[in-house]
């Protein structure tokens, strides 16, 4: 039987690259769905991006930040993609980050083609903190066929968020990520004592880089830590390694794309997640388990939920708790090769086409109830 063509039209309101999660996971998305996918981003495009999407389309609307020029900017971006919508005439929309002005621009124009708002974290966590953002998300919310989240976590304060009056419009959909294309080192490490570890992520408060480093000033064995990742709090950190004597344990690199990323997890000996505050999903727990590394978590609702009892939980922003789980992990060599098969079994969980396939159904029910 022929699968039933899927006109998606969809966009994220940013440079049209693989530069960061969410971006990445799009990319991975779309490759992974049968069926014609426009894309609305900005400018640079990375052309090996393209590969994902049957046609990738440059907003001209200059972005604005919030202020005063924020809602005639919006108001011109629903124009332009108004005008796109008239053009492409999709069977559906997917809105990314429900709640920012593409996802508005989307509500205000889509007439009677559904919607499915897609939420990623960011999107929350700036609709808890500004009532203007909220609305945003409402508005949204109020104009879609169907709201996906990543985790049930984080489908209760979208839930919570919109005073639940489109509670029954909300499904969970787990992300992914290509299992297939992961490497496992040839020969895993063996015997105790310190362990190299990797953190990967934005260098921001919320992904609390700052918990990994100063745990490793309260360890018993002089484990090593390499932060991959850029942000605003870089020069911070590395400042804070220096002061507590880390000069030598702590290295710090550059934002790598996930090629390069992924060619070097298997050299590690476990992975540190340090998130306190909102997280999505976890992706990049995901993509190191699929590496066959151990994972030390901060004890977060969506984290827990994506990794059970695959990964060694810590209370989150305790450097203390975090430091006594890896001399743990360090001591006990039969526990760490344990984690490690554990780890691998849980990311076989969260292949992108099962991610994939689960939002077409989801779309071409939401379709179906619109014809």
């Amino acid at each position: 039987m022929t699968a039933k063509f899927l006109n998606i039209l969809t966009g994220i309101n940013r440079p049209s690259a693989p530069s960061s999660g969410g971006m990445i996971l799009v990319s991975d998305l779309y490759r992974a769905m049968p069926g014609h996918t426009t894309f609305l981003g900005r400018a640079p495009v990375d052309q090996f991006w393209t590969a994902a999407f049957d046609q990738l389309i440059t907003l001209s609307t200059r972005k604005r930040p919030l202020g005063p020029d924020f809602a005639p900017y919006v108001d011109e971006l629903t124009r332009e993609v108004g005008a796109l919508i008239e053009k492409i005439q999709p069977n559906a929309i997917h809105a990314h980050y429900p709640g920012f002005a593409l996802s508005q621009a989307f509500s205000r124009t889509a007439g009677n083609i559904p919607i499915i708002a897609i939420a990623h974290g960011p999107d929350v966590m700036v609709a808890e903190r500004s009532a203007s953002e909220r609305e945003s998300l409402n508005e949204v919310a109020a104009a879609c066929a169907a709201i996906v989240a990543p985790s049930g976590a984080l489908a209760d304060r979208i839930d919570h968020l919109t005073g639940r009056r489109f509670t029954d419009r909300i499904s969970v959909i787990p992300w992914g990520i290509p299992v297939g294309d992961a490497r496992v080192r040839d020969q895993p490490p063996t015997g105790t004592g310190p362990l190299s570890l990797v953190h990967a992520g934005r260098l921001d408060d919320n992904k609390s880089t700052i918990t990994a480093i100063e745990a490793l000033a309260l360890t018993e064995q002089p484990h090593r830590l390499t932060v991959i990742g850029h942000g605003i709090l870089r020069e911070h950190l590395e400042q804070r390694a220096i002061e507590l004597g880390l000069r030598d344990r702590v290295q710090f690199d550059p934002f790598m794309p996930r090629a390069e990323l992924w060619r070097r997890l298997p050299d590690f000996d476990a992975f540190v997640f340090t998130t306190k505050g909102l997280e999505a999903f976890g992706l990049v727990l995901i993509e190191a388990q699929a590496h066959g590394l151990p994972v030390v978590f901060s004890d977060l609702p969506s984290a827990r939920e994506t990794l059970g009892s695959s990964g060694v939980p810590y209370t989150p922003g305790d450097p203390r708790s975090l430091a006594a789980a890896l001399d743990e992990m360090g001591r006990d060599f039969r526990w760490r090769t344990a984690l490690a098969k554990a780890a691998l079994n849980n990311a076989r969980r969260y292949d992108i086409t099962t991610t994939g396939r689960r939002l077409r159904e989801l779309t071409l029910r939401v379709t179906s109830q619109h014809t």
